[in-house]
């Protein structure tokens, strides 16, 4: 053996291990643990039981339904309510949405439309009233209107009309004061029918004071009235 090789596998020298002489076991390098800070993990536990506490609320709140009254097809204002003309849905209400409870169903049937009604809408007690549209002192006309008499604008309940005196069919007035200006009655919608078959006639129920209602049922016996919409804000 040559003396390199000797001294290659010699022991070591200065503290140093030889090439390839294992060396003994080695202690891992010491690493101090850090300082826990109780402040620290004690508001962690906090957000995170306010989380969970979060989350159970929410999901309790999507899980309350209530059930409440719908509008199930067109009611116009005026129109009697009927079980056919609502229904009810399960829903999560919002306090603030102040809809009817289907548990008060009962005590809506029989009321009348304040506003006009429109299906898949939820009811609320303010679109609902007692009141009729005959008021005391008034009394009930219908008229019925040819198709060329009817408006192109749809006559809906409580709408102010003025209701004009003319010459019937081969009759000339009783005087030009007359032609010029006729005689007037004013009224209130407060139901207009559908169109009649074959003749296309619609019948609309009219509110007017009680000492006008003769009046007017002689013109419309004499085929002599004229209906005329009155503008909104317009006088009675």
């Amino acid at each position: 053996m040559s003396k390199t090789k000797e001294r290659a596998a010699g022991p070591a020298v200065a503290g140093i291990p030889a090439q390839g002489q294992p060396s003994g076991p080695v202690a891992p390098p010491r690493v101090s643990a850090r300082r826990r800070r109780p402040g620290v993990i004690a508001l962690s536990l906090a957000l995170i039981a306010a989380g969970g506490a979060g989350v159970v609320v929410l999901v309790m709140q999507a899980g309350h339904r209530t059930q409440v009254v719908t509008v199930t097809r067109d009611v116009q204002v005026g129109e009697v309510l009927t079980e056919a003309d609502l229904g009810q849905a399960s829903i999560a209400l919002d306090p603030a949405v102040k809809a009817v409870k289907a548990s008060d169903l009962d005590s809506i049937v029989g009321k009348r439309a304040a506003v006009e009604l429109r299906p898949g809408s939820l009811l609320n007690r303010s679109q609902v009233t007692s009141r009729s549209l005959v008021n005391a002192g008034e009394q009930l006309v219908p008229i019925g209107l040819k198709p060329e008499q009817v408006p192109a604008t749809a006559l809906v309940p409580g709408q102010k009309l003025s209701l004009k005196h003319v010459a019937a069919q081969g009759e000339e007035a009783a005087d030009a004061k007359e032609s010029q200006t006729p005689e007037s009655i004013a009224a209130r919608v407060v139901k207009a029918g559908k169109a009649a078959p074959g003749t296309g006639v619609v019948v609309v129920d009219v509110a007017t004071q009680a000492a006008d209602a003769s009046r007017l049922a002689a013109w419309v016996s004499a085929d002599s009235v004229r209906l005329v919409i009155d503008a909104p804000g317009g006088k009675k």
